[in-house]
């Protein structure tokens, strides 16, 4: 069992920056692989990026290439999102969610993930 708490969210112009992390407590988090997801007001919740458990792969949605990065610190067992170049589009509640990595898929599909985070406001204005 894991849990999982975001921080990091606010808002932000623009063009802006800003670093979400996921902080996990329990099991041995490099037993997990990751991922981040996000939630924009009335659409579904959708997958942004994945990395496995010890870093060797990572996964990111079309929509965030180039300007996210998904990083892992086992040691501190917390997940990172670092988002450049933030556009309104990226406004959404950000969660980051985990999964045994006896049962990693590699995928973006919420269905495939156990443990989920509350969650963390990301707001982007334009």
């Amino acid at each position: 069992q894991v849990r999982l708490v975001e921080s990091g969210g606010g808002s932000v112009q623009s063009g802006g920056s800003l670093r979400l992390s996921c902080a996990a407590s329990g099991d041995t988090s490099s037993s997990y692989c990751m991922a981040w997801f996000r939630q924009a007001p009335g659409k579904e919740r959708e997958g942004v990026t994945f990395i496995s458990r010890l870093s060797r792969t990572s996964t990111y949605a079309d929509s965030v290439k180039g300007r996210f990065t998904i990083s892992r610190d086992n040691a501190r067992k917390t997940l990172y999102l670092q988002m450049n170049s933030l556009k309104p589009d990226d406004t959404a509640t950000y969660y980051c969610a985990a999964q045994h990595y006896m049962y990693c898929t590699g995928s973006l599909r919420e269905s495939d993930y156990k443990y989920w985070g509350q969650g963390t406001q990301v707001t982007v204005s334009s």
